[in-house]
């Protein structure tokens, strides 16, 4: 695989884009072999080319101009992890991970004195209490420093820890700064990537979610921040000199404001707003009362807006890379089956062909011909389709209690038709006495015809072509068993970890890539697995096994005396 751009940010995200060429272009326009569809990028924005090995970026004197890394550039050698901005569009300059040098240097161990009692270490740290960021008795050092310190320290732990959406992510990080600033209430706006405008993923007060009740914010304090890139803080905001045409202030009768911005690494993601609100009778009879928003909260709520705008750009690029491997899947999803359709298509129309010139000509063993290879076909299809079904979704076991020899019997008549008509010698060897059990038929079914399907494929064509099937039970490891073995070339050891992949087939247009990982699914729903044996140029053995799941015995009801 070739180094790569990855749109995180756009109208395009999850688009990739491999850098194949020794030159490409990048912008607007329709001509560029990289577009995209970003309104204030160029149409000719920027060219990559490649020299000496190297990947360098070139702006072509673009309207808004060509960042990386949050800087301008007019030139840039690219590395990996570099971030490219063209309009509103970012986009990571990635390679495969073999690709990226790696480090030989060995760790040359010295051996010393072995420490013999805990008065030869200086000091110590319990990495689990955030207190340790600050030493204490510390005279330069604040007791509000080091609360903000380990307000900091929990939101680091929020931002690492699993969430369910960065919405989710961003609301817990608004009640930890609540808590730490003893605001009134506050709300996160984020800016839509597409609009530029912004838009409200949470909003809190100390007792919890505001409701369906809107929070009055102000547009002056928000603009500001906005158009200068600072955190703002007011003490009283009814008189604030910065403010004073804000009558939204006024309006919603805030006292005091802080808003900073979520300035990530390269872009403002949006602003975090917190606000104390008194009513208006309360603070005349208390004459103004006391600010309780300092400089050393606003600093805090600095560095929390920076800590959530890395939150946010870290879950557009896990987007950026969940949506690219999304599109990979559906366009190889659409091109393997389609190429597989449009073969079953082809012999259908050739089986329509031949009953169509019988039908014309009277000849009745051209018309069953024809019709032969229409119910072939016709199978091919069911096939698919149950394939499919069996791999798209999570089914219930049907367990009931059955002959697994008749299952796998029934299976193996189907086969031995098959078998026939490509001369292979077929045999079926059940063993005869299997402990009663239960298990999904119509799975196990499904699973034997794929793999034995498989295995005739296998030896077509081969000399003195063999498949045999068999079943049995292994008492000490109470497992049951069902042995498919064929005397064709084997399977390669290189391919034998790719061998259960979906849409990976080694059986060219012939074949999907489904059964092989649908009947593993099945033999694992039932609590087992599939083993491959195959030692090279000796044919190849799958051995399904699952632990056996014993009737459930009946219940015979109490006679009354």
């Amino acid at each position: 695989m070739n180094a790569y751009l990855l749109v995180i940010q756009g109208p395009d995200q999850g688009q990739r884009f491999e850098l194949t060429a020794d030159e490409v272009s990048l912008g607007r326009g329709v001509r560029n072999e990289i577009r995209i569809q970003d309104s204030e990028a160029s149409r000719s924005h920027a060219r990559i080319s490649r020299r000496e090995g190297r990947l360098i970026l070139t702006d072509l004197k673009s309207s808004n101009g060509t960042y990386v890394n949050g800087r301008p550039v007019s030139t840039h050698d690219l590395r990996i992890g570099d971030e490219l901005q063209v309009g509103r569009t970012v986009l990571r300059f990635l390679a495969p991970e073999e690709s990226v040098p790696r480090s030989t240097r060995r760790v040359d161990w010295r051996e010393g004195r072995e420490v013999q009692s805990a008065d030869q270490i200086v000091s110590s740290a319990n990495a689990n209490d955030p207190s340790v960021l600050v030493e204490p008795g510390d005279p330069g050092r604040s007791a509000q420093s080091l609360l903000n310190l380990q307000v900091l320290y929990r939101i680091a732990e929020e931002t690492v820890s699993p969430a369910t959406s960065i919405e989710a992510l961003l609301a817990r990080i608004l009640d930890l700064a609540l808590q730490a600033v003893k605001a009134d209430r506050g709300c996160v706006l984020l800016r839509n990537a597409t609009t530029g405008t912004l838009e409200t993923v949470a909003s809190r007060d100390r007792r919890g979610d505001l409701g369906a009740e809107p929070m009055p914010v102000s547009r002056s304090i928000v603009d500001y921040v906005l158009k200068h890139r600072q955190g703002v803080r007011t003490s009283d905001a009814r008189t604030d000199t910065r403010f004073t045409a804000g009558a939204s202030i006024l309006q919603a009768g805030i006292r005091e404001a802080i808003c900073v911005p979520m300035q990530g690494r390269y872009d403002l993601q949006g602003v975090i707003y917190l606000d104390i609100t008194t009513p208006a009778d309360w603070l005349i009879l208390q004459g103004g009362g006391v600010a309780r928003f300092t400089e050393d909260l606003l600093l805090l709520m600095v560095a929390i807006g920076r800590q959530a705008a890395l939150a946010v750009e870290d879950n557009q690029y896990q987007q950026a890379l969940v949506k690219s491997e999304r599109l990979a899947a559906v366009g190889q999803t659409i091109a393997i089956l389609s190429h597989h359709i449009k073969n079953i298509l082809q012999g259908v129309r050739g089986g329509s062909f031949l009953i169509d010139r019988g039908l014309n000509t009277h000849d009745e063993p051209m018309v069953r011909k024809g019709w032969t290879i229409l119910e072939k076909n016709q199978q091919r299809i069911y096939d698919l389709v149950m394939d499919m079904l069996s791999l798209s979704k999570e089914r219930q076991l049907i367990l009931k209690g059955g002959d697994l020899n008749g299952t796998v019997g029934e299976a193996c008549e189907l086969l031995q038709a098959r078998a026939a008509e490509l001369n292979v010698a077929f045999t079926w060897t059940p063993q005869p006495q299997l402990p009663p059990m239960q298990f999904d038929a119509e799975a196990i079914h499904r699973a034997v015809l794929n793999i034995g399907g498989n295995a005739l494929e296998a030896v077509e064509g081969g000399e003195q072509p063999a498949v045999q099937i068999s079943t049995g039970y292994d008492p000490a490891a109470h497992l049951v068993l069902i042995t498919v073995t064929d005397n064709g070339p084997g399977i390669p050891p290189e391919a034998l970890a790719g061998l259960f992949n979906i849409f990976e087939s080694s059986k060219g247009s012939r074949g999907t890539g489904i059964g092989l990982a649908v009947s593993r699914k099945i033999i694992r729903e039932h609590g087992g697995d599939i083993e491959v044996r195959s030692p090279p140029g000796d044919g190849a053995t799958f051995i399904l096994a699952w632990p056996l799941i014993a009737e459930e015995p009946t219940l015979v009801p109490p006679t009354g005396e």
